[in-house]
């Protein structure tokens, strides 16, 4: 089994975006200590308690503090920007840390539509102009001659010998079917969406076709995961995230609750079904709970690599979270991964 990091960046209440990146700086470096194979960052708009507008950014102070982890988007909302530009930042990243970037990508916006079309005015919400940008985005990599650069004549710089690793995100499941088509790694959101996830990676592998960057299939699967020695606090960060989910649905986007705020709340009949159906995007628990729905999961979805995004309601518990799954299936330095072929990223083009 390897284990992976997703970070989401989340702001506590109380606590501010500075302490909240300084955190993921820490938490990178402790998590390489521990054998996690990569550590992704997400990108989201418009609201205050999450920090991660820009993971370009941030991968590259990330990759500068570590030396083998693999480091990433999980992922870039493309739409919102240009496939040019997206190119060109992941070339730059490829070029200070070759062989360590992933460019996890994606189609949702990250936060609302209108934020969206700010970021990138052109953004047509068209999925099939998604499906050009992937295109275009793998031919920029790739130096090859398509339309989208026209005809070879718009290159992304700097040209290097190595591209950085490619990944499809997806949580409907739609996504897995152009993975397959581009050649891509996936990801599957479990921490979005519980249901379907075995489908859409067993559709993924029947579908996939080789490309210049990966000559078989690989996914991974994403999940909310918590664990503890102690059963309360297991139970206070359980409450935190059922109420924050569901502030989430119903639009109260800049909530950063807290267990008294959580714990108080009277959840209607209906809202209280919602709590359970999102209970599946999680695993909490102690260690050999955590452990077992783990091993589960990753059977039942086919994956040997599980990528777990942790909010705790402090530092100490989320990094202890981490510390513990890497106890419990014993992983190893990242000296094996880096000298994985299976991405032709890994060698010259």
């Amino acid at each position: 089994m390897q284990l992976s990091v997703l970070d989401q960046t989340p702001i506590r209440k109380g606590s501010n975006a500075t302490e909240s990146l300084q955190e993921s700086i820490e938490l990178v470096k402790f998590t390489e200590s521990l054998g996690y194979t990569r550590y992704w960052l997400s990108e989201h708009h418009n609201t205050l308690s999450l920090a991660g507008a820009a993971p370009e950014i941030l991968i590259a102070r990330l990759a500068a503090e570590t030396k083998t982890i693999r480091i990433g988007s999980g992922g870039i909302m493309l739409p919102n920007h240009s496939a040019l530009k997206v190119a060109e930042n992941f070339r730059l990243l490829e070029a200070l840390y070759p062989n360590r970037i992933d460019l996890g990508i994606g189609r949702a916006p990250g936060g609302d539509r209108l934020t969206s079309r700010l970021l990138n005015p052109s953004n047509d919400f068209d999925p099939k102009t998604y499906i050009q940008q992937i295109d275009d985005l793998q031919c920029f990599l790739t130096d090859t001659a398509c339309e989208g650069n026209a005809n070879g004549k718009i290159r992304a710089i700097p040209r290097i010998n190595t591209i950085p690793a490619m990944w499809m995100l997806t949580s409907s499941g739609e996504s897995a079917y152009l993975a397959a088509h581009s050649g891509l790694a996936l990801g599957y959101a479990q921490f979005i969406n519980p249901i379907g996830g075995a489908e859409a990676i067993a559709v993924y592998r029947r579908r996939f076709k080789p490309s210049l960057q990966l000559q078989t299939p690989v996914a991974n699967v994403g999940v909310f995961i918590f664990c503890s020695e102690n059963e309360e606090t297991v139970a206070r960060t359980r409450a935190v995230m059922d109420y924050r989910f569901l502030g989430f649905e119903k639009g109260r986007i800049d909530d950063m609750p807290d267990y008294e705020t959580a714990s108080a709340y009277n959840y209607s009949p209906a809202e209280w079904q919602r709590v359970l159906y999102n209970r599946q995007r999680t695993i909490m628990g102690t260690p050999d709970f955590v452990k077992e729905k783990i091993t589960a999961l990753a059977k039942e979805l086919d994956v040997t690599e599980v990528m777990a995004s942790t909010f705790a309601e402090s530092r100490e518990d989320r990094f202890r979270s981490y510390e513990l799954l890497a106890n419990m299936f014993s992983i190893k330095s990242m000296e094996k991964i880096n000298n994985d072929k299976t991405f032709v990223a890994q060698s010259q083009l």
